[in-house]
C-alpha cells in the first residue's frame, strides 16, 4: 500500500472504529517440551476499503497520537476475551496475549478496567497476559505500582522484543513481568551465527534465573526450533508453528501441528 496522508489515514481510522472495520487474528504459541498450544497472541489487522490493508506499525502510532488508544484498546481487549470464552465454551483451556501501549498505563485505574472486563466476560484474569514491547520500560519504571496491580490480580506481564531496545537488567529485575521474548532479529540467524546464539542462550539463562518464561519469537525452521529446544528454551513462536489464524481455523490447526509436531523436532 502507498503512503497515504495522515489526515485521511486518520478519518478512515476514526470511521473503522465505528464501524466495526477491525478484526483479530490469533497467533499459536507452543510449548517446545510437548508442542503443545499454551497460548494465542491476538493481532488487530486493518483491511481499509479505499488504501487497502494497513499494517499496525502505521495506525497503532496513529491511535496514540490522536487520543484513539483508549478506544482501541477497549475493543481489542473485550474481542480477544470473548473469542476466549467462546473457545473456552468448545473446550479448549488455553491463554491469551493482548498488546497494550505504554500511554494506556498512564491512567491508574487502567489495571481496574482490565479487571472489570474479564468479569464482564467471564474470563479468569490468570488466563490473561498484556505484551509490552521493551522500548516501553524506561516510561514503565515510573509506573510500577500501576504493573504490580496487574500481577496483584493474576494478570501476566511480558516484554516483547526483548534484545533490541535500551532498558536494563536492573529494570528488568525490577519489573513484574512474568515471561521476556526474544526478538526475532536473534532468532532469524539461529543456529549458523555464534553472537546470536550466545546471545539467545545468555537471554533464556537471564529469563530462567528470573523466574520467568522465555518465548522465541520468528521461529521459522526446523533447525532453529531444535537449536532453541536445546536450550530449553519454554515457548515457540513462528511461522513454522503457524501464521496467524483467524479463529475458526484454531481446531483444524491443532489437529495438524500435533501430526507435524514429532518430525519438526527430529522425533518421526
Amino acid at each position: 500500500m502507498s503512503a497515504q496522508p495522515e489526515g485521511a489515514l486518520l478519518r478512515s481510522f476514526e470511521r473503522a472504529l465505528e464501524c466495526g472495520e477491525l478484526h483479530m487474528v490469533y497467533q499459536p504459541k507452543v510449548r517446545m517440551d510437548t508442542g503443545e498450544l499454551t497460548r494465542l497472541e491476538a493481532l488487530v489487522r486493518w483491511d481499509e476499503p479505499d488504501f487497502g490493508p494497513v499494517e499496525p506499525s502505521r495506525f497503532v502510532p496513529l491511535a496514540e497520537k490522536h487520543g484513539l488508544i483508549g478506544p482501541l484498546t477497549d475493543w481489542g481487549l473485550r474481542t480477544t476475551l470473548s473469542q476466549y470464552r467462546k473457545w473456552s465454551k468448545q473446550g479448549l483451556d488455553t491463554h491469551v496475549a493482548f498488546n497494550i501501549s505504554a500511554i494506556s498505563l498512564q491512567s491508574l485505574d487502567f489495571p481496574d478496567l482490565v479487571e472489570r472486563v474479564c468479569n464482564e466476560l467471564d474470563v479468569p484474569t490468570d488466563r490473561l497476559v498484556l505484551e509490552l514491547t521493551e522500548g516501553a520500560t524506561q516510561p514503565l519504571i515510573k509506573l510500577m505500582d500501576t504493573l504490580t496491580r496487574f500481577r496483584i490480580k493474576g494478570i501476566g506481564l511480558a516484554i516483547d522484543d526483548f534484545g533490541t531496545g535500551y532498558s536494563s537488567l536492573m529494570q528488568l529485575r525490577q519489573l513484574p513481568f512474568t515471561e521476556v521474548k526474544i526478538d526475532r532479529l536473534f532468532v532469524k540467524d539461529l543456529p549458523a551465527a555464534h553472537d546470536s546464539c550466545v546471545i539467545v542462550k545468555a537471554i533464556i539463562d537471564l529469563a530462567h534465573g528470573l523466574g520467568l518464561v522465555a518465548t522465541a519469537e520468528g521461529v521459522e525452521t526446523p533447525e532453529q526450533l531444535r537449536f532453541l529446544r536445546s536450550l530449553r528454551c519454554d515457548v515457540a513462536q513462528g511461522y513454522i508453528v503457524a501464521r496467524p489464524l483467524e479463529p475458526d481455523s484454531l481446531g483444524a490447526w491443532i489437529e495438524e501441528f500435533a501430526g507435524r509436531w514429532p518430525e519438526l523436532i527430529g522425533e518421526a
